[in-house]
């Protein structure tokens, strides 16, 4: 699947509820199914900067694809990284950088989130994007 319908997947997902009570407890079901990192990755290099909660993402790019595994200490939190890296996980790193993500502003994530779970939130983005753009450049090479 592209990250485009991916990303409408997951509109129609959210569309189904009505109230966000609903929506933050599909998210928090969402975080069950993370891929998680293994403990002996939860290193600070993997800690992502910038978030309330602890999380931790890692990156692993095979055949020209990145997978991602993350985890977090906060439920919300681990689903919302979850959403993530349905999105991105098995895309090209060109694929992951030319997505705008227009499905957290579709399903109202980032209004709905505090201000500083929406610090994080864009923090999440901004390191698969890193991740993204590092496996590009190295692809060059």
């Amino acid at each position: 699947m592209t990250v485009k319908e991916i990303e409408e997947q997951i509109v129609a997902e959210f569309a189904a509820y009505d109230e966000w009570l609903d929506k933050y407890a599909y998210i928090i079901e969402l975080g069950k199914e993370c891929p998680v990192i293994d403990e002996k990755d939860k290193t600070e290099s993997n800690l992502i900067k910038g978030c309330q909660s602890r999380v931790w993402l890692k990156a692993e790019l095979r055949d020209g694809r990145l997978y991602f595994k993350a985890d977090s200490d906060a439920v919300i939190t681990k689903g919302i990284i979850s959403l993530l890296i349905r999105v991105a996980d098995g895309q090209t790193p060109q694929d992951i950088l030319a997505s705008d993500l227009h499905f957290i502003d579709e399903i109202g994530l980032k209004e709905h989130l505090s201000p500083t779970r929406s610090n994080g939130l864009t923090s999440m983005v901004k390191q698969m994007r890193l991740y993204a753009t590092a496996a590009a450049i190295g692809a060059k090479q």
